[in-house]
């Protein structure tokens, strides 16, 4: 499983509104300290040593008054039992670390040798640490949570809706053939901003637990489509095709820095330079097929097949249409009038 994935499911256990996060700010009130290691199996067994073996429903009470002894406390995994107490770790002395208490040495040890999330709550600096293959996360306050998601929203609504003008303003030039290279790299730029602050917000989204309702169901709408519109935008442009729509769509999720229009337009085969960004460029039309209602997706392909272009699909008649396999009257009537009510629609939102 990816370090990333292991991270979300471990701040999804910890999250508030859950029983052990309920125990761990419990620890953090009584000002005990705590050690808290999920999961246990092969990984942890041989860097555990003495305490006893409890195997008893998860309590939050349980895990406080546990805390008050020496050692660590082993929970299940799924965080619904507590399996030992009073356990001796002993990791790697020699496993490299940035920590400096014990306590927090030994928990990112442990964390990096055996694979498993562990919890320290520290006594002196009042802070829950969540350690996940090395990396330290800290567990903010719920209401410290709530406020950067937010903030995020608030970006991220902004972003969405400039992506909406450079979309729309993209299509537009689509349907007079005069899209530029630069065109369609500017919205590809947007939706990968979109699409980033939306991954951040997801997490955040994660650390809220049940306090993150409200939060999913705004990010849920406001990404709605994105990546459906990501991949039609990439096989719309894709020059040679000679690599699938998801390799470029991973090329971009590795991007370090999406401001460079000219990586991005290389990418999708279009060339890097100045002059390349000025380049027209026609979409094939899978984006502007996807919008006419139940269009069938292999009439979709058949039609792009026989067009190539969307400008020789836009100027086609009802008997141009109907030469396509699969395409009767009905259809071609409704695929005709569907790009006609398109274009207008798109024209009219654009200059009136």
């Amino acid at each position: 499983m990816p370090h990333e994935s292991r991270l979300r499911d471990a701040l999804a256990l910890v999250a508030p509104g859950t029983a052990l996060r309920d125990g761990l700010q419990r620890v953090l009130r009584g000002r005990t300290g705590g050690l808290v290691v999920i999961g246990g199996g092969k990984g942890i067994e041989h860097l555990a040593n003495g305490g006893f073996t409890l195997d008893v429903p998860f309590t939050a009470t349980a895990l406080r008054e546990l805390a008050k002894m020496d050692g660590a406390i082993i929970v299940a995994e799924n965080g619904e039992r507590i399996v030992r107490a009073a356990v001796h770790l002993v990791p790697d002395p020699t496993l490299p670390t940035d920590e400096i208490g014990t306590r927090h040495r030994t928990a990112d040890r442990v964390s990096r040798q055996s694979g498993v999330p562990v919890i320290s709550v520290s006594q002196s600096m009042h802070t829950i640490a969540l350690y996940v293959d090395g990396t330290r996360y800290l567990l903010e306050d719920p209401a410290q949570i709530l406020g950067r998601a937010n903030q995020a929203l608030d970006t991220l609504e902004r972003y969405r809706s400039r992506l909406d003008e450079v979309s729309g303003a993209l299509f537009a030039l689509e349907i007079e053939n005069l899209a530029t290279v630069r065109d369609v790299a500017v919205v590809v730029q947007r939706m990968e901003m979109v699409r980033r602050i939306a991954s951040e917000l997801d997490q955040v989204v994660v650390e809220l637990g049940s306090e993150g309702r409200l939060i999913a169901l705004q990010l849920n709408e406001l990404v709605a489509g994105l990546s459906q519109e990501r991949e039609l935008l990439v096989r719309d442009f894709q020059a040679g095709r000679r690599k699938g729509p998801d390799k470029v769509l991973a090329a971009f999720n590795e991007l370090a820095d999406v401001a460079e229009l000219g990586i991005i337009a290389d990418i999708l085969g279009l060339g890097s330079s100045s002059d390349a960004l000025e380049q027209l460029t026609a979409p094939r039309g899978y984006r502007m097929l996807a919008r006419i209602p139940r269009l069938p997706e292999s009439i979709t392909d058949r039609l792009i097949a026989h067009f190539g272009t969307l400008p020789p699909l836009l100027e086609a008649s009802i008997d141009d249409l109907m030469q396509v396999e699969g395409v009767g009257e009905s259809r071609a009537r409704s695929v005709r009038d569907g790009l006609s009510r398109l274009a207008e629609s798109t024209l009219l939102e654009r200059y009136v």
